[in-house]
């Protein structure tokens, strides 16, 4: 088939994250089946305006806002007739190809975005968008949905999208799961890690709240962040650590490359999650695939990602003080550790992308 994806960045953008992993992974894997893809996303400075990788072509227009209707217009005047499938990838804003693709579509949705406009914009961008999510899924609810997550469907379903019409894939990770468990080597000192972006809705500041209880507890223990600070809220948790009682026990390595993720992951005693959102929380496959188990708030996506008391802990309460008592409890149980430690990494190895594709 000859398929052309909307969606508004690509891996090669500097802000891509975990969904442009995976739109990457599935392309690839329809190329080597004997498939056509073109991506139409957004542009960002200094990017080639078209360029094809792993055998898929990826043309760039406009940038993060602008692609949404600059891509419309492409298709009309030069695509209108290629594809015999379209995939539209909502990520926060639609490109609404219900209105002029005449093929077949199907939407991807990760996760909707209604409670993350708040934690992400400010005012008056993120009651607009608040507002608007509503609108536009009431005008999409008749269309074929795939989604990551039990979590994302219910969302969708409770938008009035039909139960059946709606398909979940499985997410996967860039990187192997460890062979044996007994092959890493643990850091002397328990540790927590907090990985991924610096931003408003992961509430990276609770992480460091509770890692304070928790120290009180266990006096050796210790706090990597790990991830882009990004604008004031970045800001704002780099003077929060600065400021912390226990600064001498807490390393902030900003961004770090995939070596150094996956010795992050392989140290590490616990992962610490609490966005607001998820689509599904890749950091958490990607830690249990690594052998170090999650810690995670009660959230969509979170919740999905994280078998509770089985492979991982969800907390009963969305606060640092409950993540610190659930940091104290399993680092001081080391049989209850050691049980979700291999029940996390077991099920990390049916998570990839030859399941999702």
């Amino acid at each position: 088939m000859k398929i052309l994806w909307f969606t508004w960045k690509d891996l090669t953008h500097p802000q891509a994250g975990g969904a442009e992993l995976v739109n990457q992974e599935l392309a690839k894997r329809l190329v080597a089946n004997g498939h056509q893809v073109i991506f139409l996303v957004g542009g960002y400075p200094n990017c080639k305006s078209q360029e094809s990788i792993d055998g898929y072509k990826i043309i760039r227009l406009g940038n993060k806002i602008t692609t949404y209707w600059q891509a419309a217009k492409y298709y009309q005047k030069n695509l209108k007739t290629w594809p015999d499938l379209v995939i539209e990838e909502i990520n926060t804003i639609p490109y609404l190809t219900k209105l002029f693709v005449q093929q077949p579509k199907y939407l991807f949705i990760h996760q909707l975005c209604r409670e993350i406009w708040f934690q992400q914009m400010f005012f008056p961008i993120n009651l607009i968008g608040y507002l608007l999510e509503p609108v536009y899924l009431d005008m999409l609810k008749d269309m074929k949905v795939i989604t990551v997550s039990q979590s994302t469907k219910n969302d969708l379903i409770g938008y009035k999208f039909n139960a059946e019409q709606i398909h979940i894939i499985s997410e996967g990770i860039k990187f192997e799961p460890l062979k044996e468990l007994n092959s890493i080597q643990k850091n002397l000192s328990p540790t927590i890690l907090g990985l991924g972006s610096i931003r408003s809705m992961k509430r990276t500041g609770h992480i460091i709240n509770a890692f304070e209880i928790a120290k009180k507890e266990i006096p050796n223990l210790q706090l990597i962040i790990a991830g882009q600070a990004e604008g004031k809220y970045g800001q704002k948790i780099i003077k929060q650590l600065q400021k912390s009682p226990f600064q001498a026990s807490i390393k902030y390595l900003g961004k770090v490359n995939e070596q150094k993720k996956i010795e992050l992951l392989q140290q590490a005693h616990l992962i610490c999650v609490t966005s607001v959102k998820e689509g599904w929380g890749l950091t958490v496959t990607e830690a249990n695939s690594q052998g170090t188990p999650a810690i995670v708030y009660n959230a969509d996506g979170l919740r999905d990602s994280v078998q509770d008391q089985k492979t991982g802990i969800i907390c009963q309460q969305n606060t640092p003080q409950n993540l610190a008592q659930n940091i104290i409890q399993l680092l001081n149980n080391q049989e209850k550790y050691q049980q979700l430690q291999t029940n996390a990494w077991e099920w990390s190895k049916t998570i990839n992308f030859e399941q999702s594709y």
